[in-house]
C-alpha cells in the first residue's frame, strides 16, 4: 500500500480531486484566465504543453506524488492545480507545491481552504513531521502567500535549478512542523471565518 492513496478533499470553497485526463479542457481553460504561462519564474503550462504536463503529473503516482485539479464550489469549475510531491514516507514528510491558480481565483478563500484541506489530511491522516513549501526567489506573489499561511523559512538554495529559459533559480524553502500545525490550522480556519 502507498503512502499516500488518492483521496478527495472537501471543503465548503473548495474540492481536491485526484488530477485525471477528462480534467484536460478545464485547466487549460483555467491556465488560460491571465495567461499564467507568460510568467518566467512559474511552471504553468501553456495550452499547448498541458496534455504533457498532465501526462507528467499522472506518472508521478509511481513515486507516491498525488496531482489534484482544484474545483471552484460556487460554480463547480476547475480553477487550477496542486499536489503533494518529493514524498519521503520514511520520514513522514513530504512538499505542498506545482500550485497555480487562474487569476480570477487568485487572492480569494479558495487558496486558504485547499491549503487548510491538504495541510489536514498530511498532518492528520498522514501523521506527517513536517510539510514543505518552495518557490521561486523572484516569485514574491508566492513568497507572500506561503508566509501568509503560518509557513516559516527555512532557507533559500542558491542557484538551486536551471530553469526552461536557462537561468537559475534560487529556491526559498518554507516549512510547517507538526508542533505548529495546531496554531496553523487555526490561523488557517479563522482567516475563512471571516
Amino acid at each position: 500500500m502507498a503512502f499516500i492513496e488518492p483521496v478527495t478533499l472537501t471543503g465548503r470553497h473548495v474540492q481536491l480531486e485526484p488530477l485525471a485526463p477528462g480534467h484536460h479542457d478545464a485547466l487549460v481553460a483555467a491556465a488560460s484566465d491571465g495567461e499564467l504561462w507568460k510568467l518566467w519564474y512559474t511552471s504553468v503550462p501553456s495550452p499547448q504543453t498541458m496534455r504533457n504536463w498532465l501526462e507528467t503529473a499522472l506518472s508521478m503516482r509511481a513515486h507516491d506524488d498525488l496531482a489534484f485539479a482544484i474545483r471552484d464550489m460556487r460554480d463547480g469549475s476547475i480553477v487550477g492545480s496542486t499536489r503533494y510531491f518529493r514524498v519521503d514516507a520514511a520520514s513522514r514528510r513530504l512538499e505542498i507545491g506545482h500550485t497555480w491558480y487562474a487569476r480570477r481565483a487568485q487572492r480569494t478563500g479558495i487558496n486558504t481552504e485547499a491549503k487548510l484541506l491538504l495541510l489536514g489530511h498530511a498532518f492528520d491522516a498522514l501523521q506527517c513531521i513536517a510539510v514543505e513549501f518552495r518557490t521561486h526567489w523572484m516569485n514574491h506573489q508566492s513568497r507572500e502567500a506561503i508566509a501568509r499561511l503560518g509557513a516559516r523559512q527555512d532557507g533559500v538554495l542558491r542557484n538551486h535549478l536551471r530553469m526552461p529559459d536557462g537561468t537559475l533559480r534560487d529556491t526559498v524553502v518554507f516549512s510547517i512542523i507538526d508542533s505548529e500545525w495546531p496554531t496553523v490550522k487555526r490561523h488557517l480556519q479563522f482567516k475563512l471565518e471571516r
